[in-house]
């Protein structure tokens, strides 16, 4: 991209005014004018909005320079796409030295890492310096840290090709700016800025938590969770509040001088309840308020010392974070990790945290990519606004959105920043000033174009939409925090008093009647015809039974909620032992295994209005578990408008969980649905992403054992393959078996060294140490070979041999001395094991040990694709990463190895991270293998090439593994690779397929 004239005109402008800019006589809004508007206007950007966007999408936001305790509250300029944020530029006057001066590298640093921005740029247009800021910053930190770019005015033109392939908007859009951060490694050990809030409240709450239980040794462990979660948000609340400029800045920063600290800042929480009217903050009774008072924490005794050492950590130079700028889905992300620890009281009144058991049993918290909760919300919320009309007697005032299982809130502060958004494009395209008139304006201009809506209207539209519940009371605070925060975006100090003087109303609403505690799942007949001495108070609090028609008697008489959105809990089986009864009585999806998800599911959708949008994140696994199948089965009796599935994707940041959206409409079901199968990640939009990938599927095509989410020509030939053969389950009359458990590998399982030195010492183990292979050691058409071996002494193996029932372990010394040594040193570690035989020397029970000696195919448990290979001997052990099918056809051996049976299995089964495919018994038994009839010339023939080819590959492969030249073994693997399409070919025909079929498989298996 050569540098525009402009540039060659601004350098030559500022060379002959850089005395004049030396001296300060220039300020920095004449240099952002004269120099910087320009300057990234040659690279593509409207700064001036020249196309007259609204506040969400135009390209380029200008802050105000609100001095906020001596700095500004915000960057000069926040560069966007599509109303995303990509980059802040801080702008300086020329006095400025942007290569020493430490104060402005720390301040931009702060505002992009606080707003979790990769890179950002610091110049005064003399010098132009970009910062990677994903590295934490630190009050030390010299200006040269994190720089990974400096450039004088000087050489603008001979690197602007470097500057426009980084920061101009078409590069953006190209992905170019996204691939250059990816280039760019993060220095080890560097902290964003999610997980570094996250380590400071955790450190907050470990301190409050120790302090609040020594010094009040009265109260209870949930009394001190609920006063160390209540004081912890009442202090981030205001310190957000104090970088927006709604607070005086300093104000808490002001309470580490002097003692008596918790006295002083409890007197900020009273006037806070004064300003805001939220639960957050409400001492007193009053008429018409739906939250309990607090009258626990206004008593606490808190150490100064506790709290001074809080209070400097949030602000400069101590603090790196800049609240002014930080995302609320980053503080959502934070609290919902935050939420997974609990605190638990010692008998001795100390206070230890600890992770919470459900969180446990999950492997952790996850939270929703800001992406899934846009594309649930667009599709749900935005279809409901289609043709209403927005204001008080407007249509969208009646929308009524849930989410029964809030968490942190993600899923109703997306939904209600598309209401404020909405509402304030629809006024604006009405006729802006109407709105912003009368005693209820619903707008007000900032300046020129910008129209806002008022906290009026901000607050009507959260009290008349946004509705919530969730199990743990601690969650539901931090949902309406989040909530709250949002309310007062872009309002400060001023805009905040005027409320209060000129509409006689204090800034926020109270949501105590629209984000409530409870059991989203269990209703209050849980305890009917139950023993009421049965439950103690822990047990009614932990079951938390929530009853909809009571708690929202007028939304239920009405028919139910608009919309149902969220990401409810992944909660295994395991860990709802004490609910199964009743979800078994209550639900129709209902599975003895099912994870807790499906419950939410019916349950979301049972609460719709007739008419009204469900869509969930959840796992994919119930689209083709067996626990799935009572869910599959109510799904088909739904209106099912779409499924994504995301496959073995890395949705969820350092989880294995695979999840797919489901969306669905409250009206008659359809014969067909839309999914979209998510091969990627790396894109800009999933709605338009889904849009190029979408296609049909017939309902009554999804298969009992399993749902397929595949296009139609791809379901017809699942179906003619299913038709064409039989199950594998009853072609090998059921016999494919599992591979062995010995419950202390250790102990059985031997390398070869050991081995031959047991053999060596005693002939006769022989009889008892089999080849022994795990997964990864069979691999398609290979030789089998492992340099493990099994001690394999079966159940009733030892009753069998030795008949003194007082003397076995004897017997078995006597009849294999070597093994029996080996096996003394594990002898306690045998002993405890669940699953062992008659003696703690032996193996679990297995009705087919025997079939390990029979000649038959084997496969590893996951793989790419199928890894079948031949064990035409007999003899080969396996462990449980393995199965075998007791079968050695070489005609079969060729089926299974096919590109058709790996295009089968491929679409009835799940991927899992990686690409990889699990094999297991329930997809396995389901093989289409096409009968033989020996007594058509056509079949026999075909049947017999398949035969002779998979002996030409098995050979191959034998000689593969002897051969040492690297020439020969690439002509050798050649020669497989052509005789491995000639099983293909002859698959195919054998199967019938037509050309448009044998297409779709080689392009599936590509």
């Amino acid at each position: 991209m050569p540098a525009p004239e402009t540039i060659s005109a601004l350098i030559d402008q500022f060379d002959y005014h850089l005395d004049a800019y030396k001296k300060g006589q220039y300020n920095e809004t004449q240099v952002r004018l004269d120099y910087i508007n320009p300057l990234m206007e040659a690279l593509g950007w409207d700064v001036r909005n020249k196309k007259g966007y609204s506040e969400a999408y135009r390209d380029v936001i200008h802050e105000d320079a609100l001095k906020v305790g001596g700095w500004t509250k915000a960057p000069d300029y926040c560069f966007r796409i599509g109303g995303t944020r990509k980059f802040f530029l801080e702008a300086k006057k020329p006095s400025v030295n942007v290569k020493q001066d430490t104060h402005p590298a720390y301040q931009l640093r702060r505002y992009a890492w606080s707003a979790k921005l990769p890179l950002s740029i610091l110049t005064d247009f003399e010098e132009f310096a970009v910062y990677d800021c994903r590295v934490k910053p630190v009050k030390t930190d010299k200006p040269s840290t994190a720089r990974i770019m400096y450039l004088t005015y000087a050489q603008y033109i001979d690197q602007w090709e470097n500057i426009a392939d980084i920061f101009s908007r078409d590069a953006i859009l190209k992905g170019a700016f996204d691939k250059y951060v990816e280039s760019k490694k993060v220095k080890r050990g560097t902290a964003e800025v999610d997980t570094a809030f996250l380590a400071e409240i955790e450190r907050w709450r470990e301190l409050l938590a120790r302090n609040i239980a020594l010094r009040n040794p009265g109260l209870s462990q949930r009394e001190i969770n609920f006063s160390v979660q209540r004081t912890i948000d009442r202090i981030i609340f205001l310190r957000i509040c104090e970088d927006r400029g709604i607070e005086t800045y300093g104000r808490l920063m002001s309470l580490q001088n002097g003692d008596r600290v918790y006295k002083r800042l409890f007197q900020l929480f009273r006037e806070a309840d004064d300003r805001y009217n939220s639960g957050l903050f409400h001492f007193s009774p009053e008429k018409g308020r739906f939250s309990d008072m607090d009258e626990l924490t206004p008593d606490l005794t808190v150490d100064d010392k506790v709290l001074k050492d809080i209070l400097k950590s949030i602000y400069y130079p101590d603090s790196p974070y800049e609240f002014s700028v930080l995302p609320a889905d980053i503080l959502g992300q934070v609290y919902e990790r935050f939420l997974g620890k609990v605190i638990r009281l010692t008998p001795a009144h100390r206070a230890v945290i600890e992770l919470k058991p459900e969180v446990r049993k999950a492997g952790g918290v996850y939270y929703t990519p800001t992406y899934i909760v846009d594309y649930i919300v667009k599709e749900t919320v935005g279809k409901l606004l289609k043709g209403k009309k927005p204001g008080p007697q407007g249509g969208a005032s009646k929308l009524r959105i849930l989410d029964p299982a809030c968490g942190s809130g993600s899923f109703l502060l997306g939904a209600y920043q598309y209401l404020l958004d909405w509402h304030r494009d629809m006024y604006v395209k009405d006729d802006p000033v109407k709105w912003a008139r009368g005693k209820n304006p619903r707008l007000y201009q900032k300046s020129g174009d910008d129209w806002r809506l008022t906290t009026t209207d901000r607050k009507r539209i959260l009290l008349n939409n946004i509705y919530g519940v969730d199990k743990d009371n601690q969650a539901v605070e931090v949902t309406k925090l989040s909530l709250l925060l949002k309310v007062l975006e872009g309002e400060d100090e001023e805009t905040i008093q005027r409320q209060l003087s000129l509409f006689q109303q204090r800034a926020l609403p109270d949501l105590g009647s629209n984000i409530k505690c409870g059991n989203s799942l269990i209703g209050s007949d849980f305890y009917d015809g139950a023993q009421a001495n049965l439950f103690d108070e822990e047990d009614i609090y932990r079951i938390n039974a929530f009853d909809w028609d009571q708690e929202f008697p007028q939304i239920m008489k009405g028919g139910g909620f608009d919309a149902v959105i969220g990401n409810p809990p992944y909660v295994r089986q395991e860990g709802l032992q004490d609910s199964k009864a009743y979800f078994e009585k209550h639900f129709s999806v209902y599975h003895g295994t099912a994870d807790l998800y499906a419950y939410f599911i019916e349950k979301g959708v049972s609460l719709l209005r007739q008419g009204g949008f469900f869509s969930y994140i959840v796992a994919n696994k119930w689209l083709r578990a067996n626990y799935g199948t009572p869910l599959r089965n109510w799904m088909k009796q739904q209106h099912i408008v779409e499924i994504i599935d995301f496959g073995d994707l890395p949705v969820f940041t350092q989880a294995t969980t695979y999840p797919c959206i489901i969306v669905i409409q409250k009206r008659t079901p359809n014969a067909t649905f839309r999914a979209s199968t998510i091969k990627t990640t790396d894109f800009t939009d999933l709605g338009g992403y889904i849009q190029k990938t979408r296609y049909e599927v017939r309902q009554k095509k999804l298969h009992e054992s399993g749902w397929a989410l595949i296009d139609q020509r791809s379901q017809d030939l699942l179906d003619k393959l299913r038709k064409t053969g039989v199950p594998l389950g009853k072609y090998v009359e059921r016999k494919i078996y599992y591979g062995i458990k010995t419950g202390l590998n250790e102990a059985f399982v031997i390398n070869d060294e050991t081995r031959k030195r047991l053999i060596a010492d005693d002939p006769n183990s022989v009889e008892v140490i089999k080849p022994f292979l795990a997964g990864r050691d069979i691999k398609r058409y290979m030789p089998l070979a492992s340099e493990k071996s099994l001690i394999l002494f079966p159940r009733g193996f030892t009753n069998a041999k030795c008949l003194d029932n007082n003397r076995q372990w004897d017997c078995i010394k006597k009849e294999f001395p070597a093994i029996a040594a080996h096996l003394e040193e594990f002898r306690g570690k045998a002993e405890k094991r669940y699953d062992k035989g008659d003696h703690w020397w032996e193996l679990r029970a297995c009705d087919y040990y025997d079939e390990f000696e029979k000649p038959k195919i084997m496969l590893p448990d996951i793989a790419i694709r199928g890894n079948f290979a031949l064990d035409d001997i007999g003899g080969e052990y396996c462990a449980n990463t393995a199965y075998i099918i007791s079968n050695s056809e070489r005609y079969l051996l060729g089926i299974l190895n096919s590109l058709l049976t790996n295009f089968f299995y491929k679409n009835i089964s799940s991927t899992y991270r990686g690409g990889y495919l699990r094999f297991i018994y329930q997809y396995l038994e389901t093989i289409p293998i096409r009968l033989i009839d020996f007594d058509r010339p056509n079949d026999k023939t075909k049947h017999n090439q398949i035969v002779e080819f998979v002996n030409t590959i098995l050979d191959l492969n034998k000689k593969l593994m002897k051969t040492k030249t690297a020439q020969a073994k690439e002509a050798l693997k050649r020669q497989i690779q052509a005789t491995d399409r000639q099983i293909d070919k002859l698959v195919y025909e054998l199967y019938e397929l037509t050309d448009e079929e044998i297409e779709i498989i080689e392009t599936s298996n590509k």
